[in-house]
């Protein structure tokens, strides 16, 4: 269950929780159907996605994977969804270049051109928050998260109105790319 102290999740809501529904059931489809035996307990599924703290407008997702193996599933389920990978920029690694320390951080840049330009159709500085930015963060007790930008977040601060149903399939894309990742 999607849990946010903002009403701007409420619509938001019966979206995530069916991708991430079947993003579940559709793991335990591919489980049964793996004819190798193991004696290994499943993986806990993936926590249903929430509003990020200290953050307007982002979504967070736990992931059931570490660090590295979580940015890999990002870029994997990004190409398995036809999307348009564009860059990842490990920010970590740009801290300790800067002598500057930070947790593990990466930001993996991917969208689908014939979607997000519509965006940019409506409102020209919606390219600040397009193409999409899905960020992998590992917080100081271990734990690792995807986060990224609620599209309704992003209509209602460019002031779009009028491409309702792309902000709507975009939002189902990010939500699947990270449920996809996270499981």
């Amino acid at each position: 269950m999607i849990r946010s102290t903002s009403s701007a999740f409420a619509g938001l809501r019966p979206v995530l929780n069916g991708i991430a529904l079947a993003g579940l059931m559709l793991g335990s489809v591919a489980t049964r159907a793996n004819t190798v035996a193991t004696t290994a307990p499943a993986p806990a599924p993936a926590a249903a996605p929430e509003a990020a703290p200290a953050a307007d407008g982002v979504i967070r997702l736990r992931s059931t994977h570490g660090f590295d193996e979580t940015v890999a599933r990002v870029k994997a389920a990004v190409a398995g969804k036809g999307v348009r990978f564009f860059d990842a920029i490990d920010q970590h690694q740009l801290g300790v270049d800067a002598k500057l320390l930070i947790g593990k951080s990466t930001l993996v840049l991917f969208g689908n051109p014939p979607l997000g330009v519509q965006f940019l159709q409506a409102n020209r500085y919606a390219g600040l928050d397009w193409p999409v930015r899905m960020l992998v963060v590992e917080e100081d007790d271990g734990s690792v998260w995807l986060a990224w930008t609620d599209f309704d977040y992003v209509a209602r601060r460019y002031h779009i109105t009028s491409r309702p149903a792309q902000f709507k399939m975009a939002s189902e894309v990010a939500a699947a790319i990270a449920a996809e990742a996270a499981q």
